[in-house]
């Protein structure tokens, strides 16, 4: 069909014409000459076999058919509008979608980034992805998140990461425990006590157990829950003591206490990450300008407000 030979500049060239009724006046507009005006009508003429426009006294005006086609130019054109403006959007990270990939434990402490973000770009769709640390590891080999946040990063010069939030691992016990007395002790003197521990491919738990090997310590109780909600209500319920991040218990009433153990709490910090050779979406990029200039009002991070200043520039200047 010769009507797949009409182009967005055949289109836009009519349109104008039967909005002005001047060919003068669609030169000027369009900075085009007379004689090219013409020859677009014409072509247009030509490809749709019909007459498309008449003059009626000194002005053209579309005929029956030319109608038909002007509707369609502003349809398409008004489309393509459309596009441009969600173009320029997407372009300065307004409009868009990206991923990102949580190590459990963030999941405490992302949203009150996350959740102010949508709020400031509703036109944002983020999909979040939580998993132990194995998981995402192995959701960062295969490319599938734009974002990660781990507190153990990924090794490898493929990985760009930098530490924005403190992660402190801390020994908790129930309310009534014979051990909450608020004196000082030491992990010798627990180990003997059951410890709730995270699965294999934890970060916590791989921590935990770095530390007790560097002591020549092995506790005598153990019992393995995937999950830091469950391991806190369960040490609540007399279950046994647990290793877990402060931020898990910031926002619990119920049932817990922070033991002062000797060694601890375990210094940890959580790190955005991303892929070195990967182009982040611009709405992930608005992402880690916003996380930046929250840190400091939302977690007292000072220092992570500077890390992500480094990593934000070191994303611009891949794409330089």
């Amino acid at each position: 069909m010769k009507t797949r030979q009409l182009t967005f500049r055949l289109l836009q060239v009519y349109a104008d014409v039967i909005q002005s009724g001047s060919i003068t006046a669609t030169a000027a507009r369009l900075h085009l000459t007379q004689p090219t005006v013409s020859q677009q009508l014409k072509r247009l003429r030509e490809i749709v076999g019909e007459p498309l426009i008449s003059t009626e006294g000194g002005v053209l005006v579309p005929t029956d058919v030319g109608k038909a086609l002007y509707q369609l130019s502003q349809d398409l054109l008004s489309r393509v509008d459309v596009f441009s403006q969600y173009l320029d959007e997407y372009r300065s990270g307004e409009r868009g979608h990206f991923s990102i990939g949580l190590v459990s434990t963030a999941q405490y402490v992302l949203p009150r980034l996350l959740g102010p973000f949508s709020k400031a770009h509703p036109q944002i769709d983020v999909t979040v992805e939580v998993g132990n640390r194995q998981q995402l590891l192995d959701r960062f080999e295969r490319h599938e998140d734009d974002l990660y946040v781990f507190s153990h990063p990924p090794a490898g010069e493929e990985t760009l990461a930098v530490p924005f939030l403190s992660n402190p691992l801390v020994v908790i016990a129930p309310q009534d425990s014979p051990w909450a007395t608020g004196q000082a002790l030491s992990l010798h003197e627990l180990k003997r006590e059951r410890f709730l521990l995270r699965e294999h491919g934890s970060a916590t738990r791989h921590l935990f157990d770095v530390w007790l090997q560097r002591r020549g310590i092995t506790l005598e109780s153990t019992q393995q829950i995937a999950s830091n909600e469950a391991i806190r209500v369960a040490v609540a319920s007399g279950m046994g003591l647990a290793v877990l991040s402060r931020h898990v218990l910031l926002d619990s009433t119920s049932g817990v206490v922070e033991l002062p153990v000797d060694g601890f709490p375990l210094e940890s910090q959580w790190q955005f990450v991303v892929r070195r050779q990967r182009r982040l979406p611009p709405a992930a990029h608005r992402f880690l300008v916003f996380a930046q200039t929250q840190l400091g009002a939302e977690f007292g991070e000072q220092q992570g407000e500077a890390a992500l200043a480094s990593l934000l520039a070191a994303l611009e200047s891949q794409t330089a």
